[in-house]
């Protein structure tokens, strides 16, 4: 076995091996995301293009070059409700992303535990792993979006009432401040429960226990805080990269197919390095919940 992968580590050793193991493997990993979202991608272009849009800048108005380029970006974030053709593409595309995304994410952890166990695999031989578990996958992320739903929707109904009884009853900023601090400890608390439930995916992918919340909330024991904090700090990297990708291209390129390319190239780059730290993150609460590299140590032991 990989010997990064045999000890637990640290929040900083888990996104230290998270860049490493994207740098060394990246054709690998961006090409299952390329496999899976390039043709729906593909087909968001051709909709696009097929309902107006310019494929390479949609020239802002104004006449000074700096005007142009506000205008580009005001454009770029806009919707254009008129544009029924691109809008039911658009839900196409999303319907698509949904139920493909989960698959190349398996697919991904698929590769990382063959990396674990330093077996040799391929491209398609993960893909093909991936597809095996694509019912349980479905619809234990089905469950998991309503619980994700339903937790995040009580703080803010809680929070909306009784800051909505205050303000009618004493003051409007009353209600409004005491509405913010019922909302961000409910946050958290909401936060902290999705973090012991998010590692069902691991569970149903890898160990084949689905819908795998129990087995989740066994792992994250006692490492519920450092896995927000990680889902946080990933959370951050990915924002960071697709606004100054938005904002770089967005200028130049106003509200174009091209910039829509390349939003979604810079979206699959994000997503590959969040699932393969996702990956090490599961591989890690097996490592320290179920021994998994001592069994291993085990059985090559008694194979010499």
């Amino acid at each position: 076995m990989d010997s990064k992968f045999t000890k637990p580590k640290g929040f900083g050793e888990i996104l230290d091996h998270t860049f490493s193991l994207c740098k060394n493997r990246f054709k690998d990993f961006f090409m299952i995301f390329i496999i899976f979202m390039g043709p729906v991608y593909l087909l968001q272009a051709i909709v696009q293009i097929a309902t107006g849009a310019s494929f390479f800048r949609e020239t802002g108005k104004g006449g000074q070059w700096y005007e142009q380029i506000l205008s580009n970006l005001n454009n770029s974030s806009s919707f254009d409700s008129s544009n029924i053709g691109a809008d039911i593409g658009l839900i196409v595309v999303g319907l698509l992303s949904a139920l493909l995304f989960p698959i190349a994410e398996a697919a991904i952890l698929f590769a990382v535990n063959h990396i674990r166990k330093e077996e040799h695999y391929t491209v398609r031989s993960v893909i093909k792993q991936a597809f095996r578990r694509f019912w349980p996958i479905l619809g234990s992320s089905i469950l998991f979006g309503l619980i994700f739903l339903g937790i995040f929707l009580i703080p803010i109904v809680i929070a909306g009432v009784i800051g909505g009884i205050l303000a009618a009853a004493a003051h409007p900023i009353i209600g409004i401040l005491v509405g913010v601090l019922l909302f961000i400890p409910l946050a958290i608390g909401g936060g902290l429960l999705i973090t012991r439930w998010s590692f069902y995916f691991g569970s149903v992918v890898l160990d084949k226990v689905s819908p795998g919340f129990s087995r989740s909330w066994r792992l994250s024991k006692k490492r519920t805080w450092a896995l927000l904090g990680l889902y946080i700090v990933f959370y951050l990297i990915v924002s960071i990269i697709s606004f100054a990708v938005e904002l770089t291209f967005g200028a130049l390129l106003g509200d174009s197919v091209l910039l829509g390319l390349i939003s979604n190239l810079a979206s699959l780059f994000t997503t590959m390095i969040f699932s393969v730290g996702y990956a090490i993150m599961y591989l890690d609460l097996k490592t320290r919940n179920d021994a998994d590299n001592l069994k291993e140590l085990i059985e090559d032991y008694h194979s010499i």
